[in-house]
């Protein structure tokens, strides 16, 4: 069945689901992890599917996932509160340094990223090898502390995880920073990360008991990684708690990482220049309640990004490629929501089989970064045309500024 700009795929024994995913390729491992997902009995009025949908564990990554009564953890995933945060200048592309190099090598040395020891933060604050200024997060930390704390006396084992010294750290994988120019030549700075190795705990945590709760009950589900926790459980209501804390540690991570961010260019351009003329701080794997066809539900985005009428949020595109503010519209039928970027068209062990270290060179073409072997599974052929994804959520949001990058840090 088809709608002007989204299809529907009726499940047999589920609900629906509604697709902005036209004219962009869906893979047949992401409907039946989509199929599976639909026929859980507490998902609410439909799932909504975003263009950048692909296989993810348990459910897929770009979807918008509602449930009445339950919460399924591996949805939400061990990235807590992933998302992305973009703030403006009033600096112009004619400011920036004629090396770009000396610039991506002070944001390297202001935020920890990557996945070594001495990146990860796992040394002590007191230690001079630690690079971010421990003020920021001190800061934010005391902010956080407290109700961590509460957290832990009832799960004693979230205590010893890498939380406050992942403060102001970026982390591996696609996270990233960058410094971008918008349509008109203003500079951007745009950051990709979440709750690092807190949320990790916290989500895998959550997801085994989750699966230790469904044998116990002798509940049957199409895939393991479905396991919920039913409302009024002590495991749902901790698992709430501790979620909705884990999203409040990755907005401040990288509020902590953008205050970092900016005093390190500021150590490279000595114009004075402001920030934060218009600022984005969005989360894009997350789960918190809302009210919608009448309802108050738990809404799940997992890799999705809340897009309420005039709300703003980031769609990235993948390294090399354009990005984008946007400007939500408010289509209820997508619970409100667009897609959380590209989306990858296959596995980083694919990427790094089908490309070459010189595949990578020519895409990344203009843009002072990373171009060695280890960042091959990024390349942008190995994610979906950012312009398709665009047009197919054309109901979705408003483009408010188009960005491309001309450095950009890769954890």
């Amino acid at each position: 069945m088809k709608n002007e700009n989204y299809d529907v795929m009726n499940i047999e024994g589920g609900t629906h689901v509604k697709m902005w995913t036209q004219g962009v390729p869906v893979e047949d491992v992401a409907k039946t992890q989509l199929s599976n997902t639909a026929k859980m009995p507490f998902i609410y009025k439909h799932i909504a599917v975003m263009p950048d949908v692909h296989l993810g564990k348990g459910s897929t990554i770009g979807s918008v996932v509602p449930t009445l009564g339950a919460v399924i953890p591996a949805a939400v995933g061990v990235d807590i509160g992933c998302g992305m945060m973009a703030a403006k200048t009033t600096l112009c592309a004619s400011d920036l340094p004629d090396s770009l190099s000396k610039l991506r090598s002070a944001i390297e040395r202001a935020i920890p990223h990557g996945m070594s020891p001495k990146t990860r933060g796992f040394r002590g604050r007191d230690e001079g090898s630690w690079n971010t200024p421990p003020a920021p997060v001190d800061a934010a930390w005391a902010l956080l502390k407290d109700e961590f704390d509460a957290i832990c006396l009832k799960t004693p084992k979230l205590k010893n995880t890498n939380n406050y010294r992942h403060l102001g750290t970026l982390g591996g994988g696609n996270h990233f920073v960058e410094v971008c120019l918008d349509e008109v030549g203003f500079v951007w700075f745009m950051l990709h990360s979440g709750s690092r190795g807190v949320g990790n705990a916290i989500g895998t945590y959550f997801i085994e008991l989750a699966k230790q709760d469904m044998r116990r009950h002798f509940i049957n589900l199409p895939d393991q990684d479905l396991a919920y926790l039913a409302a009024g459980t002590e495991h749902y209501n901790d698992y709430v708690e501790a979620v909705s804390w884990a999203q409040k540690f990755a907005r401040m991570n990288r509020e902590v990482m953008m205050t970092n961010l900016i005093a390190a260019v500021r150590t490279v351009i000595t114009k004075p220049f402001d920030t934060h003329v218009e600022a984005v701080n969005c989360h894009h794997n997350y789960v918190q309640k809302e009210h919608h066809f009448g309802k108050d539900v738990l809404v799940t985005r997992k890799g999705a990004v809340s897009a309420r009428a005039g709300e703003l949020g980031i769609i990235p595109g993948s390294m090399g490629a354009k990005s984008f503010i946007v400007r939500g519209k408010g289509n209820a039928d997508s619970f409100h929501s667009c897609s959380h970027g590209a989306g990858r068209t296959m596995s980083r062990t694919e990427a790094k089989r089908r490309f070459t270290l010189a595949d990578q060179i020519k895409a990344t073409e203009g843009v002072e970064c990373r171009k060695d072997a280890n960042v091959i599974d990024e390349i942008p052929m190995a994610y979906k045309d950012i312009d398709a994804v665009m047009h197919a959520q054309r109901d979705l949001v408003d483009v408010v500024h188009i960005l491309k990058q001309v450095v950009c840090v890769k954890g």
